[in-house]
């Protein structure tokens, strides 16, 4: 394990440890959670985006998208517990 040095004001230095304490938990421990937190969204959100920007240059390609009402129709009876086969996708006008 390696050792970095971070430099933080006094106030929120101050913040830290109250907030800490509060949870049961050391000031170092504690900042090391925000930073373990704070990498997996990062993470999170590039995936997200890598996702969305695959989807977008696979729509752009084929041009084949289904069409939101179906897609909400479809969205809402399977939280009402139906089993419907999933819409098509098919071309549509850009």
């Amino acid at each position: 394990m390696s050792t970095t040095t971070i430099r933080i004001d006094d106030d929120l230095k101050a913040r830290v440890a109250a907030v800490a304490e509060r949870a049961g938990k050391t000031p170092h421990s504690f900042i090391l959670d925000a930073i373990a937190q704070a990498t997996e969204e990062a993470e999170r959100s590039e995936e997200f985006h890598r996702l969305a920007d695959e989807r977008w240059a696979k729509y752009l390609a084929s041009g084949e998208t289904v069409p939101w009402k179906e897609a909400r129709a479809y969205l809402q009876a399977r939280a009402r517990g139906e089993k419907l086969p999933r819409p098509r996708a098919r071309k549509t006008a850009r």
